[in-house]
């Protein structure tokens, strides 16, 4: 297994054009046609990035333009049904569950945006065929989406590739093999509460960054030694956060404001986690003598680590965005308390517009850009 590098790409929504631009710039420096990582791992919007460059492994500098290109034209229409019928529908049936609960409530309310655009958007755009074929002439090692099992409570990773990866099982994490759909990348991708739950299988799954609390085990578990990770949380954790929570002393803070506190947890804190956790067992396996770890320790091996992270607080980036994207949207959102001057963070995570995918995405591009030769020092390490 030695030499192979991981790409590990987690969730974060619309801050997956960060990824796309962070790609793009790997792309021109690695000047390469195929796949640089054989082995991908991914959840939420990172699913879908990792998946599509998956199935196109055989043209990696031309798919992730191609992967700018759908980032950078993206519409919130693309992602969820904008129309006033779906929207008053999925809204009504909250309100009459919240409301009228004890009389004729039914649980009916399943999420409050209908993501069905999104399903057709993955089919056009993710080839099943092509990725098996990549896997079969092992340009592809292994690929995976995790997605979170609400029955269960478990982070399952559903991954294709080689034969000899065995699936695995961890207290709150089990690795299962699959042939790879756009279902199971619709199921990674379901944000609890805005997005539905997808049934796979005959289990109903959200997404995957609800359990994963290890990001880079997938990847480790395919057989990576070595891990490209493109993180979607501002590099300097020392700057405060530019959204005005609560938006004035003394207020109360909105919903969308207590969402995108909540959001932050579920999407940005695991990686963070599990980069501090990998550092801690590589020091200590540093430390010991190689036949200590030879005989005793088997299962750990070090991994080293390339973090790619946003230089600026993506939030930041959709702040006069919101005018952008369809009134009945806007009008939920504004609802929530999502304004010019409040709930950037919920927004980051939902703004499906090229107002913002773009100016995410080229920072991205930028921030990896200004780390060239770092990025050529460990590709080729």
């Amino acid at each position: 297994m030695a030499g192979r590098i991981g790409l590990v790409l987690t969730g974060g929504g619309a801050r997956g054009a960060y990824q796309a631009g962070a790609l793009l710039a790997i792309g021109e420096i690695t000047g390469t046609s195929t796949l640089p990582f054989p082995v991908l791992a991914g959840s939420s919007a990172g699913s879908i990035n990792a998946t599509y460059l998956a199935s196109r492994a055989d043209s990696f500098a031309q798919a992730t333009r191609d992967l700018a290109d759908m980032w950078t034209t993206l519409r919130a229409s693309d992602v969820y049904r904008t129309d006033v019928g779906a929207l008053s529908k999925s809204v009504a049936e909250w309100l009459t569950d919240l409301g009228l609960g004890g009389l004729i409530g039914t649980g009916r309310g399943r999420a409050l945006l209908d993501t069905s655009p999104l399903r057709a958007f993955l089919e056009k755009h993710f080839d099943v065929h092509a990725l098996a074929h990549h896997v079969a002439l092992d340009r592809v090692r292994g690929v995976a989406a995790t997605a979170t099992d609400y029955q269960r409570g478990l982070a399952v990773t559903f991954f294709q590739g080689a034969p000899d990866i065995a699936p695995w099982s961890r207290v709150t994490r089990i690795g299962v093999r699959a042939k790879l759909s756009p279902v199971h990348i619709l199921a990674s991708s379901a944000i609890p509460v805005f997005f539905p739950a997808i049934e796979v299988d005959g289990h109903w799954y959200a997404d995957g960054s609800i359990r994963l609390t290890t990001p880079m085990s997938p990847a480790i578990r395919m057989g990576a030694d070595r891990i490209v990770a493109i993180a979607v949380r501002q590099a300097d954790l020392g700057e405060p956060n530019p959204d005005p929570t609560p938006a004035a002393p003394g207020a109360y803070p909105t919903a969308a404001s207590t969402i995108g506190v909540l959001l932050n947890a579920l999407f940005l804190e695991a990686l963070e986690s599990d980069i501090e956790r990998t550092l801690r067992i590589n020091h200590t396996l540093g430390l010991l003598p190689p036949e200590v770890v030879e005989g005793h320790l088997t299962p750990l091996r070090p991994i080293d680590m390339l973090v790619l992270r946003p230089s600026r607080d993506p939030g930041s980036l959709v702040v006069r965005t919101l005018d952008h994207i369809p009134g009945t949207v806007r009008y939920l959102f504004r609802g929530l308390g999502a304004s010019e001057n409040a709930g950037w963070d919920l927004l980051s995570y939902l703004e499906f517009d090229c107002s913002y995918t773009t100016r995410l995405l080229m920072l991205g591009y930028e921030d990896t850009m200004a780390r060239a030769d770092e990025l050529r020092a460990f590709l080729a390490a």
